[in-house]
């Protein structure tokens, strides 16, 4: 049987709801987002619509989009390699069962939130200025992002380990290091590289949102056929889009499957010491 809430939690749950109302439909009028905006656009959208069609299967253009498209996967992956090699060891300074020295925790976590906080559009027009159009600029703004990403979501799986084994090892006179080479990381290295295969995923969408501003890929060459109105070879591009992104993720989606972790973001288990009986 569900008790009664006091009247100030009761008071307090409704002026909470309407603070959200309000402040959503402020949001909303402020943008305006509604039927009107979208019938005010329904003529540029038709004819966008309708250039699409048929889709422009010409072989050298096929050609260049599968280049195009491969070139988005080297960016992936490269960006995933950068990500790992800066990502990881950050992971292992920041896990608090780690017990790194504090001051090198903080730095290692306040790095990691910097590379973060930064989104990969913004990164990428630092290094196309940087490095000049192309690839590495790509490969340089996504492995950085990347790296933050990786650095929270792994120490967060560090820390969800069974503490018991690691604290044997202590007992026994293992280092840190070693208990965390050989206490935590076999824990958490199935869901570790569950999360490194997502945020794969995550890498090839974003190389195909950076290219829009120089920095290769698929994405550079829909930002030229968007501005050149190119519709049919646009439609094209796009369908290579959506095939590279769903065989990207059947391919992701099988491998973590293969390691026992199938969601696509792993929330870490509390560890059974700090379960509570009921």
């Amino acid at each position: 049987m569900m008790t009664e809430l006091p009247p100030r939690r009761r008071a307090l749950r409704w002026t909470l709801a309407i603070g959200a109302a309000v402040m959503a439909g402020w949001a909303i009028s402020g943008t305006g987002v509604g039927p009107a905006s979208l019938l005010a656009g329904r003529e540029g959208a038709a004819d966008i619509i309708s250039g699409l069609f048929p889709p422009d299967l010409d072989g050298d253009l096929l050609s260049r989009v599968a280049v195009a498209a491969l070139e988005t996967v080297q960016i992936s992956v490269a960006a995933m390699v950068l990500s790992m090699a800066i990502g990881l060891p950050l992971a292992l300074l920041i896990a608090a069962n780690v017990e790194a020295p504090r001051w090198i925790s903080g730095v290692a976590r306040g790095t990691a939130t910097l590379l973060r906080s930064v989104h990969e559009l913004l990164w990428a027009l630092l290094f196309v200025a940087a490095v000049g159009l192309g690839p590495a600029a790509g490969v340089y703004a996504i492995g950085l992002h990347s790296a933050g990403v990786v650095a929270k979501l792994c120490s967060e799986q560090l820390e969800a380990v069974d503490r018991a084994p690691v604290e044997t090892m202590k007992l026994t006179g293992g280092s840190r290091l070693t208990c965390a080479l050989l206490g935590i990381l076999p824990q958490a290295r199935a869901n570790i590289a569950s999360q490194l295969l997502y945020q794969w995923e995550c890498a090839i969408r974003s190389s195909i949102v950076i290219g829009f501003v120089g920095a290769g890929g698929i994405g550079q060459a829909l930002a030229i056929a968007l501005r050149l109105f190119r519709y049919q070879e646009l439609a094209t591009l796009i369908a290579a889009v959506a095939i590279l992104v769903v065989c990207v993720d059947r391919m992701s989606k099988s491998l973590r499957g293969r390691l026992g972790a199938t969601t696509r973001w792993m929330a870490p288990v509390r560890p059974s010491y700090e379960r509570s009986t009921p």
